[in-house]
């Protein structure tokens, strides 16, 4: 696991920003930055194609148990179509908000039931301050804890749950395409929410369509039978293409001063692989590159792994690189250490998460 120290001394003024802006000179001489369109053309046809095939296969298949073969190959489209999502939130596909909003929406509300505009804000803080236990959203404690500190004054579930939550994480994770739509449907209640209507429409209607089309073609036994197989592999999905990226990375707090590359380089972790695990992270294995580079689009990572690797290295900043299956370990490791106080076994000094 990656060292959970990280060097709490201020960084001056002359120097913040410096590193990162020799790099970023480079990757833009390079042109990594430049639009890709022919690939996400490709992308987009490929994954839309994907989920029409799916549904068109669940309709001629009908009332039959070969629909979990149905549901299990769609969970795979619709966490496919949440990284697609997630290349629009980031500006890599199109160069203007407009169009990328549009499609976020039909993409992400329409088609999969994940509110574009609640998880773009919820995403963008998190690229802001990562790993940060006071200001990344993904750590904070609402079910995990990811700290020690956070253990100490955990209360209600995350207390109840945080001494074997290593335990529980992918069991927890069947959970999680379902946590997602319904923080969606919360959010509308807020008037920050940007294009509030369009957001409440689009769910609204992939929640009628989806259960619509479940119960109009299967009976109820097995129409629930295949949400709750459709819902938990999505979820797990999810989770597995997402959990290697930060979790057991150091965790920081309000105590620690780093510049932006090394906020964002020393709480990330890439994961090695051939063009099957480039495909089925969506990119996302390359997670240091990405968060230096946020619009960067995804086929451009791979190019700019060894120049962001080189730099790190002229710097002796650590860049952490690891397989897939170690990346989990990785991450349960500091999940159980992190609840260590919480199993009776004093306090755990691990400030991992």
């Amino acid at each position: 696991m990656a060292d959970s120290t990280i060097e709490r001394a201020p960084v001056s003024p002359e120097r913040k920003g410096s590193d990162f802006s020799q790099l970023s000179r480079r990757i833009v001489q390079e042109g990594l930055l430049d639009r890709r369109p022919v690939y996400y053309t490709v992308r987009i046809a490929t994954v839309v194609t994907c989920f029409v095939g799916g549904w068109v296969a669940f309709a001629l298949v009908g009332d039959s148990w070969w629909q979990i073969l149905v549901a299990a190959f769609l969970a795979v489209v619709f966490a496919q179509m949440g990284l697609l999502a997630h290349d629009l939130a980031h500006g890599q596909v199109f160069r203007s908000r407009r169009p990328s909003r549009i499609a976020g929406h039909l993409v992400g509300n329409l088609g999969i039931g994940l509110g574009y505009g609640w998880w773009t804000d919820k995403h963008t803080r998190h690229h802001a301050n990562p790993n940060h236990e006071d200001h990344d959203p993904d750590v904070a404690p609402d079910v995990l804890i990811w700290s020690a500190k956070q253990a100490e004054v955990s209360k209600g579930l995350p207390r109840f749950i945080g001494g074997w939550q290593a335990f529980l994480f992918f069991p927890l994770l069947t959970l999680e395409g379902l946590n997602l739509h319904i923080s969606s449907l919360r959010a509308l209640r807020r008037p920050t929410l940007k294009h509030r209507r369009t957001e409440a429409v689009t769910l609204i209607v992939h929640d009628l369509a989806y259960l619509g089309a479940v119960f109009a073609v299967l009976p109820v036994g097995k129409a629930l039978v295949f949400l709750a197989v459709h819902q938990a592999l999505f979820g797990v999905y999810l989770g597995c293409t997402f959990a290697p990226n930060h979790k057991g990375m150091p965790v920081l707090t309000g105590e620690d001063r780093l510049d932006f590359l090394r906020r964002q380089v020393l709480t990330s972790r890439n994961v090695r692989g051939g063009h099957l695990i480039n495909t089925a992270l969506g990119g996302l294995n390359y997670q240091i590159e990405h968060h230096l580079f946020p619009s960067m689009p995804t086929p451009n990572l791979r190019k700019a792994q060894p120049i962001v690797r080189e730099h790190c290295a002229s710097l002796g900043v650590e860049y952490v690189e690891t397989g897939l299956i170690d990346s989990w370990a990785q991450a349960m490791r500091s999940l159980h250490e992190a609840g260590a106080s919480l199993r009776g076994g004093g306090r755990s000094q691990a400030s991992a998460g």
